[in-house]
């Protein structure tokens, strides 16, 4: 029997899949707080485009890191871990479990295994990659990252400006490649972790996303983002379902042509989520509706009662 201090349940996998369903059913059975590992979904004023938790799932169980700070807030991977960390020291304290779900790898990473010492963003050279992000747009950056660290640019999302800005920009303060600063060790964690990831077929999976952008259209989500067009600069915003809405508000997209790109940028981005959770073998797949399968996967560990 382990002697760490309660259980991080973490329950994963692509866009659409049913985390959020299993995550709160999972709560449920192990009277446990849920904490979001999605980025998307940490910012006040996403509710629709980010696929926050509806009421009912907020009233099911405790969440953190739901909408519990502004867009214009800077947040990275690296105070996520800090953040989280300090919340589970807490958490633990009085649960034996708690439940991690989302969709971001990166975050999920961090939280697990935690994150390389990387430099503090440097201001001034971030204020210049965003003005060239405006003016030449992110082929240009891509283009860079590939020069400066072609095996980080083989396996980076190469349409999150977010991320091609930060692994450039480490490049240049370091004069160093993004790839060589991001290979130290694992982090130790004073608790354990058994990770659950969502499995369905991928025509039902996309599926499922269509009818999932068509339901945020018809829920508002193009007053959601017109609401913040005058910050579409921040990286809060730079994720599918605004960047969408942007494009047509500025008149380079008709509102059907930008669904349908939301729609193929979500299952894109969800084809992404698969291959990057697939590498990690300690992921145990199931259906999302397997309840019980994966209740008695999570007691097997021996962590559970």
């Amino acid at each position: 029997m382990s002697t760490k201090r309660g259980t991080l349940i973490v329950v994963a996998g692509p866009t659409g899949s049913g985390k959020s369903a299993l995550a709160v059913e999972l709560a449920r059975h192990y009277h446990a707080p849920i904490i979001s590992t999605d980025s998307r979904q940490f910012f006040r004023g996403l509710a629709i485009g980010t696929a926050q938790p509806t009421p009912k799932e907020l009233a099911a169980a405790k969440h953190y890191f739901i909408a519990d700070r502004e867009v214009e807030d800077e947040f990275n991977s690296g105070r996520y871990e800090t953040e989280a960390l300090a919340l589970l020291d807490k958490l633990f304290a009085e649960e034996q479990y708690v439940i991690a779900v989302g969709g971001s790898g990166l975050y999920i990473q961090a939280l697990c295994e935690g994150m390389d010492a990387l430099p503090e963003a440097n201001q001034v050279v971030r204020d210049e990659l965003k003005i060239r992000l405006e003016t030449q747009g992110l082929e240009s950056l891509v283009a860079e990252l590939c020069e400066r660290d072609p095996q980080y640019a083989d396996r980076v999302d190469k349409k999150n400006p977010s991320r091609v800005m930060r692994a450039l920009e480490v490049c240049i303060v370091t004069g160093r490649t993004y790839s060589e600063q991001r290979l130290g060790g694992r982090a130790e964690r004073n608790f354990n972790i058994i990770k659950i990831a969502t499995d369905i077929p991928r025509d039902i999976l996309y599926d499922r996303i269509n009818r999932r952008v068509d339901a945020m259209i018809a829920d508002g989500l193009v007053e959601e983002a017109r609401a913040v067009y005058s910050k579409r600069h921040l990286n809060s915003l730079q994720t599918v379902g605004y960047r969408e809405m942007f494009d047509y508000f500025d008149g380079k997209v008709s509102l059907d042509e930008a669904i349908e790109l939301i729609k193929r940028n979500s299952r894109h981005y969800a084809k992404r989520q698969m291959t990057w959770f697939r590498r990690d073998s300690e992921f145990a797949w199931f259906a999302p509706s397997d309840i019980e399968q994966i209740i008695e996967h999570i007691n097997k560990k021996g962590f559970a009662k």
